[in-house]
Formats: C-alpha cells, structure tokens, sequence
C-alpha cells in the first residue's frame, strides 16, 4: 500500500484537504484529482511550459512541484480564470489577437502572462517575450500571443 500524506490547498477559491502520495506531481493532482484539465502535461521536465500554474501568484511549472508542496498555498489555474461563460480581459485578448491556433500551449501562456498582468509592470515588447520564453509553441510562431499579452500590458 501506498502511504499518503495529507495537504491543504485552495485552488481557484475552493478549498480542498486531498492525501495525496508524496511523489505525486502538482500538475498530476490538478488533473487527475481535481479534475482540472486545462493544466496541461508535456515534457515533464519542466521545459515546454504547458502546465504553468500560480503557486500563490507566482507562475511556476506544475510538473516541478511536487503534490505535498501545495499544502497551505493557493493556487490558480486557468480553470479560474474567466467568470462562468465571461472571458477574462486577458483571454479576450488572446482570442482577439488570434493568439491561439491548436490550443495546446494556451492554458501555459495565460497564466505566465497572468503573473506578468497582475505585477503591474510596463514592459517592452522584447521584455513581454523575454518573459513569455518558459511557454513553448509549436503553431503560432508567437506574434498574436506577444500581441495579445502587449495589449492587456500597455492598454493598447
């Protein structure tokens, strides 16, 4: 039998007390515990971006923290970020700027550019995708996402 300890963790506003094994994956819990598919896995090595998260307002890769790790933290994934049916400011960017062409890497990009929104800094375009380069896309060729993202940045 596999032992479990037993954690914390408000995610989206909803707090949940979940045992959890001790190697289980951040990223792995969101999804397969709470359902929150939305966070995304791919490389597993922390390297594509895909399954971005706020550890606490902070953006951080899913698949690097461990499940125990998010006892007694908040965390928000892009599940929390529209209001019911009402996109978020920044995800109305996204889709105004077709900023968006399989999806895959979507959720990621959102909520790193989330982090970035709420640090209420002024950035450059150079500065937005300097920022950005821990999210991986292989459709876009990231023009409409640095767009979208220098939009909700500058109020452009």
């Amino acid at each position: 039998m596999i032992e479990t300890v037993p954690i914390l963790v408000t995610v989206n506003g909803t707090r949940h007390v979940l045992d959890v094994e001790p190697r289980m994956h951040a990223a792995d819990l969101l999804r397969g515990m709470l359902g929150l598919t939305g966070t995304h896995v791919g490389c597993e090595q922390g390297v594509c971006g895909m399954c971005t998260i706020l550890l606490d307002g902070t953006a951080v890769k899913g698949c690097l923290l461990l499940a125990p790790q998010l006892d007694g933290c908040e965390v928000e994934t892009v599940e929390g970020l529209a209001t019911g049916e009402e996109l978020a400011p920044l995800q109305r960017a996204f889709k105004e700027a077709h900023a968006l062409q399989c999806g895959f890497c979507t959720p990621g990009f959102l909520m790193a550019a989330t982090a970035l929104e709420r640090s209420g800094r002024r950035l450059t375009r150079e500065e937005i995708r300097e920022e950005l380069s821990g999210v991986l896309c292989r459709c876009t060729g990231y023009e409409g996402i640095v767009r979208a993202v220098e939009r909700r940045l500058t109020g452009g």
